[in-house]
């Protein structure tokens, strides 16, 4: 398999068929790429764009979002679920400010001690607002790469020692955060999970899963939201999101309208476990 000639295929496609999409403009800081793949974490593009622009306009630099209290990242986190992302994120613009001269840094293991930064968000936030050769996978670029070069279905659970090393064979010595970016734009157009636009692919001829005749994988478990402990903190985080700065509610407001008391009771107590809720004279806060 010619992967100089298949690389430069897929990065061909990208320049002509890539997204306009904020984070990934030329101009485009450490800190909003940085911000934009804490928000992408198991969150569709669509649903992030309207609170990454109102984070960055308000949060420009992680010295602005440390200067204010966890609450208000919290509260600005809306509705893009997982809301310890918010709370992670917010601790490392305050490392960032206090060891890192407010610079978000290069080098991975100087990401990776950042709370809330694993293996993938680092060699992300390094290659595309760096530059840096490394490895970036993401599900998206897993898939490509299996089905591609694999001739499997998309992987399930997290990146074995034998993804890195395809992908590692697959990192083109130049312009390495082109091709990453490009083999993760593929994979979220055209060699999608659900029904994959293979006439449209540019590396089509080559890809050893069609060639095999698509073989399904295994199965993903579906996660559902509607009546779970997730939604029921979601609940009460979306009264208090609703109140003024500062403001506070007493238990039975957080909990009205949740059908089962006491779900919505040992969600309120978890948050406060997690410290995404706070308590306060007037019950609790954010």
């Amino acid at each position: 398999m010619d992967r100089t000639r298949l690389t430069s295929a897929v990065v061909d496609w990208y320049r002509q068929h890539a997204r306009d999409l904020p984070w990934r403009r030329p101009d485009a800081s450490a800190w909003a790429i940085m911000v934009s793949e804490f928000m992408l974490q198991q969150t569709p593009v669509a649903r992030v764009l309207p609170p990454w622009r109102q984070w960055l306009e308000r949060w420009p630099t992680p010295a602005a979002l440390a200067a204010e209290p966890v609450g208000e990242a919290v509260r600005a986190w809306g509705r893009l679920g997982y809301p310890r992302r918010a709370q992670r994120l917010h601790a490392a613009a305050t490392q960032i400010t206090q060891r890192h001269g407010g610079r978000v840094p290069s080098q991975l293991d100087e990401l990776r001690a950042l709370p809330g930064v694993g293996d993938y968000t680092a060699a992300a936030v390094a290659s595309f607002a760096y530059g840096a050769p490394t490895v970036v996978l993401d599900v998206n670029v897993r898939r490509v790469l299996a089905r591609l070069d694999g001739g499997t279905d998309t992987p399930v659970g997290a990146p074995t020692a034998a993804e890195r090393l395809r992908a590692e064979a697959w990192l083109p010595e130049q312009d390495a955060a082109l091709w990453s970016v490009a083999a993760m734009e593929l994979g979220a157009q055209v060699c999608r999970a659900g029904r994959p636009e293979c006439g449209a692919c540019p590396v089509r001829t080559d890809c050893r899963w069609l060639a095999a005749g698509r073989p399904a994988g295994p199965p993903r478990p579906r996660q559902s939201y509607a009546g779970t402990d997730r939604a029921a903190r979601g609940h009460v985080l979306a009264k208090l999101r609703a109140l003024p700065t500062g403001a506070s509610a007493d238990a039975a407001t957080l909990l009205e309208g949740w059908p089962d008391p006491a779900q919505a009771a040992a969600a309120l107590r978890s948050l406060l476990d997690d410290q995404l809720v706070r308590p306060s004279p007037g019950g609790f806060a954010l």
